[in-house]
């Protein structure tokens, strides 16, 4: 119906996609704009939503329309630009506007306060606490605590650290900071350029020639994928044009996958540019997010190095964004808004008009097919840099060799001749824990999570066994408890295991494991990952945390475990993922002047990507898998969207997707499929039932077209309500 005021569209954190109309608060003269952040009333809460638009109709009448309790910005906090493309991103993946605009902002902002950036408040010791004697702190254990932490550190600490010292801290260091022998200071999030920089080394012709090809259309939009061999220098190759960029006034994007690489790539970052440098992930404290963003949006931030959610960051002046490691998964958010970073980020350098680079050794298969289909321009590095040689690869046919706790004796024997050598060994196994599965003798039992269609694992260390997909845990049995026997024993090897039988096997050598499970803290990532550069480890163990980007000069050994590990996965890109990761893993060893040796264990020896690991040929091996998924009509060929559901009680998933299926068929056009509705490979997971929905299209168009028909008519359903069901556009992850 018709109205005589004007009525403000607001995307409120709500599961429902469509924005809510509300009045303008009292003496509010013509209007609000769009990007400011408005307080509402939802329902019996307030809430802290964006304004989307103003318009003169809405379909509630006037009567009924509540009036926005306040506004809290001066001007939008999200720029016209960057209001656009999270409009897209509501669109293409189907899900609610409101969500989509508060995964954009940081947590501070969703939450009210004001869009400046005040900076990390941390604490430290004053003369006084330095001098206490804490003896005197006998009855206040968390306060001595925390004063012998400062004293260690001999730094200021931030709220992540004091947590991890108790949950408690905050009572406790407002004592302190009473007693006078503690003080808060705010340090901003963006650290001083470093005055020594770095000269740039001279560049091979390779990387000369994908400079030149992007600085040549540098203000404008182009998709190009750097597709270099590991330790090739791609990271030049963004520095170069980073320079040209920051020269010409403007800022840069840089995408990383893992916070373990920040540390890494902001300290090269800051050893050759002179400007500020904001970094953005999820270890980071919610003042230190907010100065960040506030610092790019206000352009004060040249550079903005993060993990994928960075690609919401606003800019003042964006001239270039750089997706390292493109084909990692981690790209791929898997809950809430389940967006792809570098899918989000060549949309944004195309609606910006800036170029984008794409870097990886690995391309994901869908971005190669585009740089070969002439899409996005192909920039080949094809040699390692400073004249390094590519590894040398060899195959250990485990069907031939004994091994101890997953060590055959050639490698045993290569890592010994390592550490004559005063040189490291990098060891990776992508299971964590001591053992994956406990078993008994004698009836066959195996320990089984209570809450999951899974097997726990065993940590040795700890005494307990812990399920990796649902975290639950409890302490390793003594007996069997189907048969009540005493034989019961670990089977097969995690990274914990391997760590005890090296040290074993080499009671003299300096071994450090680095997973999930001992780089839990703040910092001891990097703290780990800085010791094996300095020379002070002499095996490493580890997970795909040592994957992805990491430069030890040192390393000339690395043995893959366990390396059949996904050949056989139920999931159709599980071949591509192991060579992926396991070429990786291999670019660790030899990038410096030292000749490097990758060993593989492995009992297919034969198959095709054991063949492309041992030649270096992951074109051949792409090619191949090209081939393969376009004759069975699989990504890239064609378009899936995968609805999930999960419910408490058993079959009432299955039920809900049944039922999703058949209104489904019934509205689908030609050329939409929608498979059968199915039980999820793991059931049961965290005691609740899941079951999965594969809808599939040749065309992107007819596809998104029938997704807005079919959830409307699904969101209408009642069993919608009793049920927790999403949809996952473009899903990385079929399992």
């Amino acid at each position: 119906m018709s109205t005589r005021q004007r009525i403000v569209q607001v995307a409120v954190p709500a599961p429902l996609r469509k924005t809510f109309d509300y009045l303008l608060p009292e003496n509010t003269g013509s209007g609000v704009q769009p990007g400011l952040r408005v307080r509402v009333p939802f329902g019996r809460r307030e809430l802290v939503g964006v304004v989307m638009g103003q318009t003169d109709r809405s379909d509630i009448d006037a009567s009924r329309l509540k009036r926005i309790s306040s506004v809290i910005d001066p001007q939008p906090v999200l720029p016209e630009m960057l209001m656009r493309l999270l409009q897209w991103i509501s669109s293409y993946y189907h899900h609610p506007v409101g969500e989509v605009m508060q995964t954009a902002l940081p947590v501070l902002l969703r939450r009210g306060h004001a869009a400046a950036a005040v900076g990390e408040e941390k604490w430290a010791l004053t003369d006084a606490g330095k001098e206490l004697d804490l003896s005197t702190l006998t009855r206040a254990p968390l306060q001595k605590r925390m004063i012998e932490t400062l004293r260690a550190r001999d730094s200021a600490l931030g709220s992540h650290d004091l947590a991890e010292i108790s949950k408690g801290w905050r009572n406790a260091i407002r004592q302190l900071e009473e007693k006078g022998w503690v003080a808060s200071r705010y340090e901003d999030c963006l650290t001083a350029p470093d005055t020594s920089l770095l000269a740039a080394p001279e560049m091979t012709p390779a990387q000369a020639t994908a400079v030149a090809s992007v600085s040549k259309d540098i203000e404008s939009f182009a998709a190009y994928l750097l597709y270099g061999i590991t330790g090739s220098g791609k990271t030049e190759v963004y520095f170069q044009l980073v320079q040209q960029v920051l020269a010409a006034g403007r800022q840069a994007l840089v995408l990383v996958p893992e916070i373990g690489l920040t540390p890494q790539l902001v300290d090269r970052f800051r050893q050759r540019f002179a400007v500020p440098i904001a970094v953005l992930h999820s270890g980071l404290s919610d003042n230190e997010r907010l100065c960040a963003w506030v610092s790019a949006r206000d352009g004060r931030a040249g550079i903005v190095l993060g993990t994928r959610s960075a690609v919401f960051s606003p800019f003042a002046n964006l001239g270039l964004i750089i997706v390292d490691e493109e084909h990692d998964g981690s790209f791929k958010q898997q809950d809430g808004l389940r967006y792809h970073a570098r899918d989000v980020a060549v949309m944004r350098a195309s609606r910006e008009d800036v170029p984008i680079i794409l870097g990886s050794a690995t391309p994901a298969l869908e971005t190669l097919r585009l740089a070969k289909e002439g899409k996005y321009s192909l920039l080949e590095l094809p040699e390692r840099a400073q004249s390094a040689s590519l590894p040398e690869v060899k195959l250990l046919d485990m069907q031939h060799l004994k091994n101890n706790d997953g060590l055959s004796r050639p490698l045993v024997q290569a890592i010994r001749e390592r550490i004559e050598k005063k040189e490291q060994s990098l060891l990776f196994l992508n299971r964590r824990g001591f053992s994956p599965v406990m078993m008994c003798y004698d009836c066959g039992w195996i320990a089984p999570c209570q809450r999951c269609d899974a097997r726990m694992t065993l940590h040795k260390r700890s005494g307990r066994l812990r399920c990796h997909h649902c975290g639950a845990e409890r302490p390793m049995p003594q007996t069997c408890p189907e048969c009540e026997s005493e034989n019961i024993h670990p089977i097969g090897e995690g990274t914990e295991r391997v760590e005890q039988a090296l040290e074993a096997l080499f009671p003299e050598a300096r071994i450090m494991r680095i997973d999930r499970d001992t780089t839990r803290r703040k910092g001891e990532l990097e703290e780990k990952l800085e010791r094996v550069r300095q020379g002070e480890v002499d095996i490493l163990v580890g997970t795909q945390m040592l994957a992805k980007g990491h430069d030890f000069p040192n390393i000339t050994l690395v043995g893959i475990l366990n390396a059949d590990q996904g050949i056989y996965g139920s999931d159709f890109r599980a071949p591509e993922i192991m060579l992926q990761r396991i070429i990786q893993v291999s670019g660790r060893a030899g990038r410096a002047d030292r000749h490097g040796e990758v060993l593989i264990q492995t009992w297919h020896p034969g198959h095709p990507v054991f063949k492309a690991l041992k030649t270096h040929d992951y074109n051949s091996f792409a090619e191949q898998e090209l081939q393969q998924r376009k004759a069975a009509n699989y990504p890239p060929y064609c378009h899936f969207a995968l609805m999930r559901a999960e419910a408490t009680a058993a079959g009432e998933a299955l039920h809900f997707l049944q039922r999703a299926q058949t209104v489904g068929r019934a509205m689908a056009p030609e050329g939409v499929e929608l498979l059968s509705a199915v039980a999820s490979p793991m059931e049961r997971r965290a005691g609740r039932y899941r079951a999965q929905l594969l809808v599939q299209s040749n065309e992107r168009k007819p596809l998104h077209g029938f997704l807005d028909r079919w959830l409307d008519t699904i969101e209408q359903e009642k069993q919608s309500k009793r049920v927790r069901w999403s949809l996952d556009v473009d899903p990385m992850d079929m399992y």
